[in-house]
This record gives structure tokens, C-alpha cells and sequence, in this order.
């Protein structure tokens, strides 16, 4: 997938998520129907171990990028000091096929299945260049939290 600059969204404007929790750098397309985000694998992840990005990283990536979908009605003004909280409610399906190195940058695309207020269930797959790395389904839920 060809990156554009100009079409890159930080996304810090749509997850609570920051480091060392922030399993995602950009995103690089999103609907209200579908996302897809950017991720460069670094030797200090917490994830990471002998060289590799492991599962509970993947599954992490992949729950925060289902969560763009969902958390971007609460994000729509960057500048408003949103708090949120959200959980993953359940792990329908998850195969996870291989493990990238650590200076990997992965791909995650994912589309939402149904949605009924603040819970979603979502179709996630992650690739490094054309392999599958982990394929998920993920039931999310979200909200605003009040000072």
C-alpha cells in the first residue's frame, strides 16, 4: 500500500492510547465503516521479545485499530479534551499466522461488522507486506468518561 503524506491521520486523535500502550502510529484511511493504520515495530516495545513482535502485540494492534472506528465519534474535535475508556469485550476468532521483526511495519485493515451504540464488533487483518500475519474478530466497547 502506497502511503500519501497528506492522507496520514494521527492517530492520537482518535485513541486514549500512549506510549508505551500506543500499538499504532497512523492511520491511513478511515470510514465510518473501516480503518486501516500503520505500525513500525521498535526494539524498545514492550511487545517485543528476541527480536520479534508477539502475540499480545498483534492482538493489541489489532483491538486498537478496530477501536478507530468506533472511537472516532468521540474524537471529532481534536482540540475538545475527551477522555474515553474502552474494552475489549470479546475475542470472537483470532489466528495468528506468523510474527514480524522488530523495524516491520505493519498493516491493519478492519471493518466493522455491526454496531449498536457504543459496542461494535469488527473484522481485523494484519499483514507485513502481502503476508497474513493475524486475522480477528473483536467486540468493543467504549465511552466517554465524565470528570
Amino acid at each position: 500500500m502506497e502511503t500519501k503524506e497528506e492522507n496520514i491521520i494521527n492517530i492520537h486523535n482518535f485513541l486514549p492510547h500512549r506510549k508505551p500502550m500506543l500499538m499504532t502510529d497512523y492511520i491511513l484511511e478511515l470510514t465510518k465503516e473501516k480503518v486501516i493504520t500503520s505500525f513500525e515495530i521498535k526494539e524498545d516495545n514492550i511487545f517485543v521479545d528476541q527480536g520479534l513482535f508477539v502475540e499480545a502485540g498483534l492482538i493489541e494492534n489489532s483491538a486498537q485499530t478496530c477501536s478507530s472506528i468506533l472511537g472516532q465519534s468521540f474524537f471529532e474535535n481534536p482540540k475538545a479534551d475527551t477522555k474515553v475508556i474502552g474494552f475489549i469485550t470479546n475475542i470472537k476468532k483470532i489466528e495468528i499466522f506468523s510474527l514480524p521483526k522488530v523495524g516491520s511495519t505493519i498493516i491493519s485493515k478492519a471493518s466493522l461488522i455491526s454496531q449498536f451504540e457504543n459496542i461494535c464488533q469488527i473484522f481485523c487483518e494484519t499483514f507485513l507486506e502481502d503476508e497474513l500475519l493475524i486475522r480477528s474478530e473483536i467486540n468493543l466497547f467504549i465511552q466517554e468518561v465524565t470528570p
